[in-house]
């Protein structure tokens, strides 16, 4: 399976006739793997700030995740795991893996649990499968 196949099929799936806004696969060093077409255009430093807080957890609670611009509030994680920011009625769940960082965008009516089940299931089994 390609990594875009890994996005198209299983980060943009369908739930209940709703989706993520936009997932991608990045690969911890900023190299784009995979991303929906609507995945805001990020800065490098944006994913070397994600990457440190995996390293350094809660390094990013004080100034927040940017992605695209955006400035979400840091919220209840799981330190070198997963990174969840939250902005009104839209969030971020970014889950570490090995070598890749896996990230979903939603907007209600799709809902923090669910962006977060999506983006997690698909993180640990790529670290199931040494990735």
């Amino acid at each position: 399976m390609s990594w875009q196949q890994y996005v198209d099929e299983h980060l943009m799936c369908d739930i209940k006739g709703i989706h993520l806004t936009a997932a991608a696969i990045i690969g911890q060093d900023g190299s784009v793997w995979a991303q929906s077409s609507t995945f805001p255009l990020f800065t490098p430093g944006e994913i070397t700030a994600i990457v440190n807080d995996f390293a350094e957890p809660g390094s990013l609670a004080p100034t927040g995740l940017f992605l695209g611009g955006v400035k979400y509030m840091v919220i209840r994680g799981e330190p070198g795991a997963v990174i969840r920011g939250k902005k009104g009625a839209s969030g971020v769940t970014v889950k570490n893996t090995n070598e890749a960082l896996i990230i979903g965008i939603y907007d209600e009516p799709l809902t923090a649990g669910q962006c977060n089940m999506i983006v997690e299931r698909l993180g640990d089994y790529l670290i199931e499968q040494g990735l």
